[in-house]
């Protein structure tokens, strides 16, 4: 019976289970039938913040393994019901769900900190990243910030987002208006290395001889690159003269060339200066600005290769911040010639020694003579100031005698193309890049008055502002072919560049010559060439401790310098009947007032054949590179390079870094290393004569002579040298994943011995002496040279925090935090010669003003803010710039006002009209923000030629920039 009834259960219970199974299987159909037919097909692109396709990205259906991934171009097709979930992800960016609402669901990835790019630069090791790197790296994404930034041109971009850069434009400078010099960690332009897809760039043919910061040193000239061939920017900041050689004592400047394919990329910037101080401080609007980019790549082969192509063209205009000439303009004697050309007279006549006509039409002016009969009594009474009847009488005003302090106007552009092709499967690679630019500029130099024996009235009556005109042009060619050899990676290339900078003087005189001189002249110039074969060969072995990397090379390279005489007249000074002065027994033509007229195209005197020349040079190099993980946590590099000199020996430097994982998130690193720079061939041999105001704005032809001179031996200059140096660096590196942020905190020393600079100026003893006599050669009034004149030393602090947040679902959130904190000192005593010192010319050797240009006159404290707010339709841009005080280059103590910190304020819109077409409009110093004005007791020196210092940079005084940008993007 129980048997029985425990059958009838179990015959019940699996009869149940059939129907319920009958019936849910009923209700399963039935729902798999509905879900199909409301099932279709969704469709989108997925990109990175940086609007980039991502290939490979991961797109599933949210509790189920449907899926697919992206294809090349970011795009994908899968099958959803409306209200799915789709769940995003991709390696090294924060995953994200969507809700499927749409057919077509486009998704933008906002780059996490699991992953970094590997880094080109501070390691030969392939698979680093920058927060694992043993020395400071910044990577800096010029593509974004080319779309949302106001500046345009290279060395004002990193100028405004890399704290440890500082670059700005000069004025009054001669060639160094239309080159801006650059410098990393308050370190000389020289002493930065840059390169380019990881290959040594060449120098400019300019040396910085003017008053600017940098005086004395020969930078890279980065304005010939165009912003829109690169893709993103790496700074090393710290010593790797060992890694790289010459040069790189301050750090390293890597460019990455764009490798886009299939994409045109189009942007025309237009801008101007709306400021308060525009036009003579008038107000308004001044100094425009226009920029046309394009970059566009094509695929080449089947393998991945690409060749792209990028450029710009820029116009700019100049821009006036000098309120109005304070000082005098007109003498007794310019009245005289007014009236006098007014009654037709050819006021030539009026320099002969007959002297009736002078007295002739003093009277007729109403100048009392106190009768004044001869030349040498009229003078007395002619010199005296009338500048404000004058003025009067000549319906002008003060203002119609002020230079162009500001910005100068340039025109040019700028081409490049990356190339390259794998040729097999095992990573054979044919590459190449290559640049030219070209660009001209105009800028003015001081106002040659009338009442100066440097005007020649009968030509100016009103005197004149003298221009200098430029011609730059650079080129470069890199050729390489990387691949295996063995298990070897073997990388050989040849990297050719030269740049040359030709001088067009205008509107000027050589005063000397009087009424036969021409108002243009071909001044001459300099050009520098470079030619560098590398040998890269590197491996790295996995099974090795935790991995190790092993590299080593070589390195030829080849520099040239020349220097190319200008016409004769641009050089010479010539007697009253127009005879070449070549012989101290000459003396050149006069003023009515017997005051000697000078030589040469006025503002700049052209190059002379003695001054001509082509030098050259080469150098072998070798090097060897360690790298070994002893295990997850410890990291340690070492690196020699040895490295000799045709023209004045060899160095060997070392560099040993580590870096320790204390955990997944936060690592310590430190390096030691020495360095070198080799003086270069422009300091060596550059030579010239050039017209330098001294601090009283009264000029000065000031001769540079080539260290090896007769005239440098007779003062006891000693030989030139390389310079050395000693660093040390400790940092911390922190993730915070669950934050998104990551912060490096980066300390240094940098010491440096026999520091090149320019010394000041030596003057002959008036007696006759050898030296008077090198002096009179050259044109010039007083002598200037290139030196090891002192030792220094450098510290600072610099942080980067970065963060990024998701802020909905269609609003990210990017903001970088970055300061650096640095100081410059000399140290020890002037490294002088006995005979400079017997005759007590130490300080004219390295002058006041020197050390302060090299301690003071750029910001040592920098602070940047950057927040990029974007969505799929808006970008919105906001960064400040903290710049620090600055102190006025002066020889006077008393006179070295310091200049007050500041903060400029940057903000752009950007609206996404379509995929291709972008908008954007803002504003650098939005605030219309400018440095200290010059107090009274300097600006009357300058009588009201500088209200702002030209010899302390912070930021510029051009003031609030407004600008437009239209972008497009063809797929």
């Amino acid at each position: 019976m129980k048997k029985m009834k425990l059958l009838n259960v179990l015959l019940l219970s699996l009869f149940s289970m059939l129907a319920i199974e009958s019936q849910a299987s009923k209700k399963s159909n039935k729902t798999i039938l509905h879900n199909l037919d409301l099932q279709q097909a969704i469709s989108g692109i997925i990109t990175d913040d940086a609007g980039e396709p991502l290939p490979g990205a991961s797109i599933i259906v949210k509790g189920t393994n449907k899926g697919t991934t992206t294809d090349f171009d970011g795009k994908y097709t899968l099958d959803a019901s409306m209200g799915d979930i789709l769940v995003i992800s991709y390696i090294g960016f924060t995953t994200q769900e969507k809700t499927v609402n749409n057919e077509t669901i486009n998704i933008t990835l906002v780059s996490g900190v699991e992953l970094a790019e590997a880094i080109v630069i501070g390691s030969r090791n392939p698979n680093r990243t920058a927060t694992e790197s043993t020395v400071p790296v910044d990577v800096i994404d010029v593509k974004t910030l080319n779309s949302v930034a106001p500046q345009v041109n290279l060395n004002q971009i990193l100028n405004y987002v890399a704290p440890s850069f500082t670059s700005n434009t000069q004025t009054i400078s001669d060639g160094t208006d239309h080159i801006d010099p650059a410098s990393l960690r308050g370190l000389g332009p020289d002493q930065v290395l840059v390169l380019i897809n990881g290959k040594r760039r060449h120098t400019s043919s300019l040396i910085n001889v003017n008053g600017t910061f940098g005086r004395g040193s020969v930078g890279t000239d980065l304005n010939a690159i165009p912003a829109a061939a690169i893709k993103r920017i790496e700074v090393l900041r710290d010593g790797a003269a060992a890694q790289y050689g010459s040069d790189a004592i301050a750090g390293v400047i890597n460019i990455v060339l764009n490798t886009s394919v299939n994409e045109l990329t189009t942007t025309v910037t237009t801008g101007a200066n709306f400021a308060k101080n525009a036009n003579s401080q008038t107000g308004g609007v001044d100094g425009a600005t226009t920029n046309f980019s394009a970059s566009y790549g094509l695929p080449v082969g089947d393998k991945g290769g690409f060749i792209n192509f990028s450029g710009d063209f820029d116009v700019r205009q100049d821009y006036n911040r000098m309120k109005e000439w304070e000082g005098n303009v007109f003498n007794a004697y310019n009245t005289v010639e007014r009236v006098a050309s007014a009654d037709g007279y050819d006021i030539t006549n009026l320099l002969d020694d007959d002297v009736n006509d002078v007295i002739n039409y003093a009277n007729q002016a109403g100048i009392n003579l106190n009768g004044a009969t001869t030349k040498e009594e009229l003078r007395g009474v002619l010199s005296a100031d009338v500048t404000d009847s004058e003025l009067a009488a000549r319906g002008q005003k003060r203002s119609d005698y002020n230079m162009r302090v500001g910005q100068s106007a340039l025109r040019g552009g700028r081409f490049f193309a990356n190339f390259s092709l794998p040729l097999d499967d095992n990573g054979t690679t044919l590459y190449a890049f290559s640049g030219i630019s070209s660009r001209t500029g105009n800028s003015a130099g001081f106002y040659r008055l009338p009442n100066q024996s440097r005007t020649f009235t009968p030509a100016y009556i009103n005197g004149f502002l003298p221009e200098i005109n430029s011609t730059i042009k650079d080129k470069s060619i890199s050729v390489g072919i990387k691949g295996k050899v063995g298990e070897w990676d073997v990388d050989f290339s040849n990297t050719y560049g030269k740049n040359s900078f030709l001088y067009t003087i205008g509107n000027t005189f050589n005063a000397s010559l009087q009424g036969s001189s021409p108002t243009v002249f071909d001044a001459g110039g300099f050009s520098f060439a470079q030619n560098t074969a590398n040998l890269d060969i590197s491996k790295f072995y996995e099974d090795a401790l935790a991995g190790v990397n092993v590299a080593f090379g070589g390195e030829y390279r080849v520099e040239n310098y020349d220097i190319l005489a200008g016409e004769e007249a641009s050089y010479s000074q010539y007697t009253a009947d127009g005879q070449r002065i070549t012989l101290a027994s000459q003396s050149p033509s006069e003023d009515f007032f017997g005051n000697s007229r000078p030589g040469g195209s006025q503002v700049f005197p052209g190059f002379s054949p003695s001054n001509e020349l082509s030098r050259g040079r080469s150098s072998v190099a070798g090097y060897f590179d360690i790298e070994a993980d002893f295990s997850e946590k410890f990291l340690a590099s070492f690196a020699t390079r040895f490295e000799d000199y045709s023209d004045f020996g060899s160095t060997i430097n070392f560099k040993l870094a580590t870096r320790y994982k204390i955990s997944d998130n936060f690592n310590l690193r430190a390096a030691l290393n020495t360095g070198f720079r080799a003086p270069s061939l422009h300091q060596l041999n550059f030579n010239s004569t050039s017209t330098i105001f001294d601090q009283n704005g009264d000029p000065q032809e000031v001769g540079t002579f080539a260290n090896d001179s007769r005239a440098a031996k007779l003062l006891g200059i000693p030989q030139l040298k390389e310079e050395t140096s000693s660093s040390a660096s400790l940092g911390l590196t922190t993730k915070l994943p669950d934050a998104n942020l990551t912060i490096t905190v980066d300390g240094y020393f940098v010491k440096i011995n026999d520091r090149v600079v320019y010394t000041g100026q030596f003057r002959g003893p008036g007696t006759g002496s050898e030296l008077d006599n090198l002096l009179s050669q050259a044109n010039a009034t007083a002598a200037s040279f290139f030196a090891n004149a002192i030792d220094t030393e450098s510290k600072g602090l610099d942080i980067v925090v970065t963060h990024k947040a998701q802020l909905g679902e269609n609003w990210r959130l990017k903001s970088d935090l970055s300061g650096t904190f640095s100081q410059t000192r000399q140290v020890g005593d002037i490294n002088s010669s006995e005979v400079l010192r017997n005759a007590g010319l130490v300080d004219t050797y390295f002058p006041e003003d020197s050390r302060v240009y090299l301690e003071e006159a750029v910001p040592r404290t920098k602070i940047n803010l950057s927040n990029s707010l974007t969505s799929n339709k808006f970008m919105i841009f906001l960064r400040n710039v903290y710049f620090g005080e600055v102190t006025e280059a002066t020889t006077t103590v008393a006179n070295q006002q310091v200049f007050g910190t500041k903060i400029v304020t940057d903000l752009s819109v950007g609206y996404k009209a379509s995929d291709a077409l972008t908008f954007t409009v803002g504003a650098n110093n939005l605030l219309d923000v400018y440095p200290d004005r010059a107090d009274d007791a300097f600006n009357n020196r300058s009588s009201g030629r500088f209200d702002w210092s030209r010899r302390a940079q912070q930021f510029g005084i051009g003031g609030r920039y407004l600008f437009a940008r239209v972008s497009l993007v063809l797929k």
